[in-house]
């Protein structure tokens, strides 16, 4: 037993000392110093867009802001409460979402498991041998059957990271695994976004078909009024058919508009994951949707960078950056260390004697020598990987300015354009009263009716899809500069950060 004691004090030593030795040299890596690509656009949004003196002297597309829109949550942003209601069923029962956060849980594990690699795995075994030796081999001449018992525990396989090979493949993991999170943020995003797009599709739609209702209502009582006037030989046939020509045209309207908000409301459904109940439905007319003010954008585009698409590509490229460094690493020796210490003897009874301690510690270097350009081969593909993840990187960041370049571009212009439109929907209203009095006084034909009452009823819908248009802007505004993530407004960043260290700790 003494002797046992004696052994194993040295295999420990050993093994501290190997493990140190790994520790102090796990360090070592061969991936590029990351540098993150110069962003490839203007850094101020594009004012001379628009034609000169377009804008107010002294303004432009954006203005000085305190703050961000990615600062937003979306339950500040969004006033109306069946609406914030319906995104946050959506938010809770959308199955794209649930795949985006799933893909999170399985990008953490795959960062566990590549972590581990760098600790040596331990395990316990037990081992029992027999073996028959024939009579004619056996020194005694009879038949013996002897037995050996084992217990202990080892490493096996354990490589040591002289080269940083494992640590590169880690950072890899964990680059992948931040992707996924604003992958999640990103989709969380757009899923905010088409919720309440949905939502003010279907108000629009079905203050539309108000409109072909009352049009409808109003077309059939002057029809009505015609074919009376006809009877009594006032109005004309060809009056009695134009007035029909408006009630079928109202029909038609009505059909469409009909469809088209059953088909808004089916879509808003599956957004939510949920049937939507007409009592969950927002407001009737868009004029009675509160909206939030104008979007803070700042004068920098530098706020794209904050957008979590971005900050996925750049994971991405961190990802590819580190992968070099283990493809580098494989041009380099491996060395595994296996060990094992315990207790062997020819009885159950017997491991645990004096005398019966037993160890077996075995390094190991590997050197490539020939790989038939393998090495070569994926050090290229990793090289090529990070030049598609740099171009996807800048790539994203083009995408994102021309979202905001756009939406900013927009904004202004709608403006002018809903002022005009109101006065549009003003006067054409205003001529279609006092052409259908003309006509009852018999000053003018049903046809100068007609006219107007066609271009008022286009006034009307027109007006619908600027102010649709309006809002729309405002929300993908919001959507572009990364705002609507989380509801109560806290930074991408600060977020980012803090589940990068809850996964180091995990």
């Amino acid at each position: 037993m003494r002797a046992l004691h004696k052994e194993r004090p040295a295999l420990g030593a050993g093994m501290a000392c190997a493990c140190l030795a790994a520790l102090c040299l796990g360090g070592c890596s061969l991936a590029p110093k990351y540098e993150r690509p110069d962003a490839p656009v203007a850094a101020t949004w594009p004012d001379h867009y628009l034609p000169e003196g377009y804008l107010p002297a002294g303004e432009g597309l954006a203005a000085p802001a305190s703050r961000r829109a990615a600062d937003i949550g979306w339950r500040t942003f969004f006033s109306d409460e069946r609406m914030r209601n319906l995104i946050a069923l959506a938010l809770e029962n959308n199955r794209d979402l649930r795949v985006a956060a799933l893909n999170i849980e399985r990008a953490r594990a795959l960062y566990r498991i590549q972590r581990a690699d760098q600790l040596p795995g331990v395990s316990a075994t037990g081992e029992e041998s027999a073996q028959n030796t024939p009579a004619v081999l056996s020194n005694t001449g009879e038949r013996v059957v002897s037995h050996q018992y084992s217990v202990g525990a080892g490493v096996s396989g354990w490589e040591l990271d002289f080269f940083g090979r494992i640590q590169s493949l880690k950072e890899a993991a964990l680059e992948d695994y931040l992707a996924s999170e604003e992958a999640l943020k990103s989709a969380r995003i757009s899923l905010v976004a088409e919720t309440a797009a949905a939502c003010l599709n279907l108000v629009a739609d079905r203050e539309r078909l108000d409109i072909a209702r009352n049009t409808l209502e109003s077309q059939q009582a002057s029809y009505e009024m015609i074919r009376r006037r006809r009877e009594l030989g006032v109005s004309s046939e060809l009056d009695l058919w134009q007035a029909q020509t408006s009630v079928d045209s109202a029909r038609v309207d009505i059909a469409r508009y009909t469809s088209q908000a059953a088909r808004d409301l089916t879509a808003l459904s599956t957004l939510v994951g949920v049937q939507v109940s007409p009592g969950m439905l927002p407001a009737r007319t868009l004029g009675e949707l509160p909206m939030s003010t104008d979007i803070p954008v700042g004068l920098s585009s530098s706020v794209l960078l904050r957008r979590p698409d971005i900050l996925r590509a750049e994971h991405l490229l961190k990802a590819a950056n580190a992968n070099i460094g283990a493809a580098r690493a494989n041009f380099f020796p491996r060395v595994t260390l296996t060990a094992f210490a315990g207790t062997a003897g020819p009885e159950l009874s017997d491991l645990f004697d004096g005398g019966t301690g037993l160890w077996r510690f075995t390094p190991q270097v590997s050197l490539p020598l020939f790989e038939g350009g393998r090495n070569i081969a994926n050090l290229k593909v990793s090289e090529t990987d990070k030049a598609i993840a740099v171009a996807d990187y800048e790539k994203a960041i083009q995408t994102a300015f021309q979202e905001v370049s756009d939406a900013l571009i927009l904004r202004a212009t709608l403006a002018r354009e809903l002022k005009a439109q109101e006065s549009l929907t003003h006067a054409a209203t205003q001529t279609y009263n006092l052409s259908e009095e003309r006509y009852r006084q018999g000053i003018d034909s049903y046809l100068t009716v007609l006219d107007s009452q066609r271009f008022m009823y286009s006034s009307q819908q027109n007006l619908i899809t600027v102010r649709l248009n309006r809002e729309l802007n405002q929300i993908l505004l919001y959507k572009t500069l990364g705002g609507g993530w989380t509801a109560d407004g806290s930074s991408v960043a600060a977020e980012s950060a803090a589940s990068a260290e809850n996964v180091e700790d995990k």
